[in-house]
């Protein structure tokens, strides 16, 4: 095993499931920001063609956008063979101005959480209330962990590891699901917003980027706060 996988193992002899939790797109100047939650099974690493495929994962700000989408495609597949599950979810544009980017990037794992909970029949998350929305009828055992800080407030009781990314499996894979989601949304609006570059740059804030803004000025998808220093608005 490698470390990440070291990392996810050793969490998953006490627990059934481990769910890892990242974000991309939290310092970019436009568009959404993407959560990606990745979840697995305490049987994960007692099967060897899983072993030799996840040694391919790596976090996803270490590695070039064509790794991984072959990474994300490595993901798909284990899926589909019923080894894991993830999900992505994202805050808008409008979010971000009205709950400031820390809380649109929660309401994005949240919604992430969620929504994975929502195709599982068993287990439950760990709620911080009792009478949480997700409960089933099958409890098992879950930890939920996210890169960075804790997530204050958060409906659901979690661990944080700064540079988590680099140190656990889920969240490495988490990562991934969430980067290359964000990066395909942000080529579609490339082609709504041609001027601006986000097919390379995906919103963040490049030397094309600034100059592109000084040229044209904004458009929907950008974040008005974080454009004051670069426009003096």
């Amino acid at each position: 095993m490698n470390h990440l996988q070291t990392h996810d193992w050793e969490r998953l002899q006490s627990a059934d499931f481990l769910i890892g939790i990242d974000e991309a797109g939290r310092g970019c100047l436009a568009g959404p920001v993407v959560a990606g939650v990745c979840v697995l099974h305490s049987s994960f690493f007692e099967l060897e063609e899983v072993l030799e495929l996840s040694l391919l994962i790596n976090d996803s700000k270490q590695l070039s956008a064509e790794s991984r989408e072959a990474q994300f495609v490595v993901m798909e597949q284990l899926r589909s063979q019923g080894r894991l599950d993830f999900a992505v979810a994202s805050g808008s544009v409008e979010e971000i101005a009205e709950l400031n980017i820390l809380g649109a990037t929660r309401l994005a794992m949240q919604r992430a959480v969620e929504t994975l909970a929502a195709r599982s029949e068993v287990w439950e998350l760990p709620s911080v209330a009792l009478d949480g929305p997700l409960f089933t009828s099958q409890p098992r055992s879950v930890q939920l962990i996210v890169d960075g800080r804790p997530l204050k407030p958060f409906p659901y009781f979690h661990e944080s590891i700064v540079k988590g990314d680099g140190k656990s499996l889920s969240i490495a894979m988490a990562s991934i699901a969430a980067k290359v989601s964000r990066d395909r949304e942000m080529k579609v609006l490339a082609r709504k917003y041609p001027e601006y570059g986000f097919e390379v740059h995906k919103g963040y804030g490049t030397k094309r980027h600034r100059d592109a803004l000084h040229t044209h000025g904004p458009c929907p998808i950008h974040r008005e706060l974080f454009l004051r220093k670069i426009l003096g608005l």
